[in-house]
């Protein structure tokens, strides 16, 4: 049994269960392992090996979330800031939703892998998430996942019904309607002009590329801030702080266009990695910025 062709897809998987990417990584390999340790012990006269193994993988998750709070974004847990020039302090105490570097992986772009959906999903309980991700986006039937939690049919349908109707009382509810995929030309075109834009620091320029609702938050910074009138004033904050000469990188993450940007480094005279932003871009605008500092995120990206 090669169980090795489905660690992307299991990857993805623990990924919306736990809304990190890190823990996603060590879910996986913990799900492989016991796997190949219980090889011996597969019946494939009751299941696929794919369905062996999110059975496997649903567990792994389910014990790991025991006694968890969700993974939010900032805009998940407050209201917008009034003052774009407020101090910048991070939230180290919050376990913040991480970005997916899907680049990395073969993973599909699907709209279930969206920042805004994940957060949504993050206020589920544990086997509601289980439920939903598993009926719902991987398209396993009520009885297959019935036995990957050990439970009955009914109850599998009424935790659908409880997982959908919770998401409806869920700000926005995970909505990534009109987003349109990475490389579809108009939002290509968005990306590079905000890319240009930035290098310029051509803050009117890049006011102009904005939504009326566009939102800008920054984990680790509880700070988030909603409108072009204090996503300007911010940036122009962050140039006076960082200086303007700044480098734009495209990448993709969470099946959403991103940029990554560097600031030169005086100690080596070359530049370094500052931050990654993903942004949802829809009718020609970008209408929500996600922009993530931490290092550790920032590795998961495999960026120079």
């Amino acid at each position: 049994m090669d169980a090795e062709p489905y660690r992307a897809e299991l990857l993805a998987f623990c990924y919306r269960m736990l809304g990190s990417f890190h823990e996603a990584e060590d879910l996986t390999q913990e799900t492989l392992l016991r796997a190949w340790k219980a090889q011996d012990r597969y019946d494939p006269a009751r299941a696929s090996v794919r369905t062996w193994l999110y059975r496997i993988a649903t567990n792994v998750c389910l014990t790991a979330l025991e006694g968890r709070g969700r993974r939010p974004l900032p805009s998940g847990i407050g209201a917008p800031g009034d003052d774009p020039g407020a101090p910048l302090t991070p939230a180290l105490d919050v376990p913040w939703l991480e970005p997916f570097p899907d680049a990395r992986f073969d993973v599909e772009a699907r709209a279930d892998l969206r920042l805004a959906w994940v957060a949504a999903v993050q206020f589920l309980s544990a086997r509601q998430r289980a439920v939903l991700v598993l009926r719902e986006v991987l398209q396993f039937s009520a009885a297959e996942v019935a036995e990957q939690l050990d439970t009955t049919v009914p109850s599998v349908n009424s935790a659908l019904q409880r997982a959908r109707a919770a998401l409806r009382e869920v700000p926005g509810g995970g909505d990534v309607t009109g987003l349109r995929e990475p490389d579809d030309p108009e939002v290509q075109a968005v990306v590079q002009r905000y890319a240009r834009a930035f290098e310029a620091a051509d803050v009117p320029e890049l006011v102009r590329l904005l939504a009326e609702d566009v939102v800008l938050e920054m984990p680790p910074l509880p700070l988030w801030l909603l409108g072009p009138a204090h996503y300007g004033q911010f940036t122009e904050r962050a140039f006076a702080m960082r200086g303007t000469n700044w480098t734009m990188r495209t990448t993709t993450a969470n099946g959403q266009p991103a940029l990554a940007a560097y600031l030169p480094d005086p100690a080596t005279g070359g530049r370094r990695l500052h931050s990654v932003q993903v942004f949802s871009v829809t009718d020609g605008l970008l209408r929500h910025n996600v922009v993530f500092t931490d290092a550790r995120v920032l590795d998961s990206f495999g960026l120079p």
